[in-house]
């Protein structure tokens, strides 16, 4: 369905239009994505006449500090593909590769040699892409802890910069394509546990470092250098060292960010449509963040992105006391704290390596609108 390519990007530039009035069109745009499925699907000419679009809405920036990411799928590349891209600006790219076994791959219907995969990121850093992402996937049909750690060793050969190692979640009823995987050939969730632990065990042995919520990075990279300096942030795309950016969304179920604020596009295309067409923004829901609100987010932050909770800290930025304000969180904590997920030396709140693999889990404590039956979710968070 190409042909109906160049009319969404029409409308995408619509809606830019009316964001860039909004956000203010002098803004330098320090990050750039674009991702939500396979944007290498467009035509050339296409992505050509969305990114000059762009750059006329927004100060786009050229400097080596800027991030432009795109999600690419291998399968759909071609001797342009790559070259095109890096012309428009982007110097990241994130290739999908889920797994390289065979059987795995013929079961989710993505078939992708492994050469095909090697081929695309050997040309990504012969053209300058500074930082190259793989993309896997554990709880897939067929895999074993066994088969998995054979397709990590192959993506360690290829040495990308960062990985990202994903939890599938089977969910048949609300993804059509699923109904044709069956239950009984998904590993268990007992499976999955074992294949997420090798799998940081492994990588860290390599030289990655755990950056968490199933990310990893080289020690050089950008990600893992401001987790080191406490300058490591995460919204709701994934890890990032640009806290302080509004996030601009465009396109259907896009969701967007400012400091007190969070937005989401329809997610109905015809209903998208036709808020552009009339000139409006497609936004159908968003809420403002109430102080505590702000408070909590804070907190999941330091746990998720530093995987620590300084109490004294906590007190310098917010001027509240952690275990007032904390007080039936911290009583819920407890048995995470027997349990040596995380440990509390009365400074501050310290995850412990187990408790990595189930850092979801200690966040919801804090998140008041999922702290309710949290400790019940083991199991689907794994």
């Amino acid at each position: 369905k190409r042909d109906k390519a160049m009319p969404y990007v029409e409308r995408l530039l619509k809606e830019a239009a009316i964001q860039s009035k909004l956000f203010g069109a002098n803004q330098p745009v320090t990050q750039l994505h674009w991702g939500g499925g396979t944007p290498t699907f467009l035509p050339k000419e296409v992505m050509e006449h969305l990114m000059a679009g762009y750059r006329e809405l927004f100060n786009l920036q050229t400097g080596d500090d800027r991030d432009y990411s795109v999600e690419i799928d291998p399968r759909e590349v071609d001797q342009d593909t790559l070259p095109t891209l890096w012309n428009l600006g982007f110097n990241r790219i994130s290739l999908g590769v889920q797994d390289v076994n065979p059987e795995v791959q013929k079961a989710v219907n993505r078939i992708q040699p492994q050469d095909m995969t090697e081929a695309v990121l050997s040309e990504a850093r012969r053209i300058g892409f500074r930082s190259i992402n793989l993309d896997l996937i554990y709880g897939l049909p067929y895999q074993t802890p066994e088969s998995f750690a054979e397709t990590l060793e192959a993506v360690i050969e290829m040495s990308p910069d960062r990985l990202s190692v994903f939890s599938y979640a089977h969910l048949p009823d609300r993804f059509y394509p699923q109904t044709r995987i069956q239950s009984a050939t998904l590993p268990s969730p007992q499976q999955k546990l074992t294949i997420l632990h090798n799998t940081i065990n492994r990588l860290m042995e390599s030289g990655y470092e755990y950056i968490g919520m199933d990310h990893f990075a080289k020690p050089d990279d950008s990600l893992a250098v401001a987790q080191r300096e406490g300058r490591l942030h995460r919204n709701f795309q994934g890890y990032t060292t640009h806290s302080e950016c509004d996030l601009v969304s465009l396109g259907v179920s896009a969701i967007g960010q400012t400091d007190d604020a969070y937005f989401q596009n329809n997610h109905d295309l015809p209903s998208w449509e036709a808020a552009i067409d009339a000139g409006q923004l497609a936004i159908t829901k968003g809420v403002n963040l109430t102080r505590d609100d702000r408070i909590r987010r804070w907190v999941i932050g330091q746990l998720i992105c530093q995987f620590r909770l300084d109490r004294q800290q906590f007190a310098a930025v917010w001027q509240e006391d952690l275990d007032r304000y904390f007080a039936d969180e911290l009583s819920r904590l407890k048995p995470m704290v027997q349990d040596e997920l995380i440990a509390d030396d009365g400074d501050a709140l310290q995850v412990q390596p187990a408790g990595r693999l189930l850092i979801r889990a200690i966040c919801q404590i804090f998140d008041l609108y999922r702290k309710e039956g949290a400790s019940q979710r083991f199991s689907r968070i794994i």
